[in-house]
């Protein structure tokens, strides 16, 4: 068991926590009281106002308003309808910036990730800082990992839909 991650770690700029959570303990308490745990296998990130890949890059809204506060909470959106995308804001308060969980090493894709985990919409703006439900333990330096291309994003154009924002742990 690992120590649960600070607000000082997610405080820091989106592309220097990104690679950093990969190897780390992703912490789930199921309804039934059982803690599960799972190693973050791969992220996107996400930096701001200027990445047009970014949801906050069309500005602040209802839906985008936990990305303009304090690092360490939970960003969540539906998209096609059904899949849950669960990201965690990092960066000063104001500068919105945010980590996709792309995967864990038991499950690939993000929205296989959020059914496995049972997170959806009642997880916005959850701190896992101060959670009872979710949070990270830090366990160690990450491992070793490749970076590449974010999936799913051509709408943004160059150069942001090529920036090697994508951080996959090497297995």
């Amino acid at each position: 068991m690992g120590k649960r991650i600070d607000r000082e770690f997610y405080s820091r700029d989106v592309l220097e926590v990104a690679p950093l959570l990969l190897g780390q303990q992703l912490v789930k308490v199921a309804s039934d009281g059982t803690r599960l745990s799972y190693v973050i296998s791969e992220t996107e990130a996400y930096r701001g106002g200027e990445d047009l890949a970014c949801h906050a890059s069309k500005g602040r809204t209802p839906r985008t308003e936990v990305m303009f506060g304090e690092g360490g909470h939970l960003y969540m959106y539906l998209i096609y309808g059904m899949y849950w995308m669960m990201n965690v804001v990092c960066g000063p308060e104001g500068i919105p910036q945010a980590v996709l969980f792309r995967g864990l090493r038991e499950v690939s894709g993000p929205g296989r990730l959020t059914r496995l985990l049972g997170v959806d919409r009642d997880f916005y703006g959850e701190d896992l800082v101060g959670s009872g439900r979710i949070w990270i333990e830090y366990m160690g330096p990450p491992p070793s990992y490749t970076t590449g291309p974010r999936f799913g994003i051509d709408y943004a154009g160059e150069p942001w839909k090529d920036m090697p924002w994508r951080f996959l742990m090497n297995l």
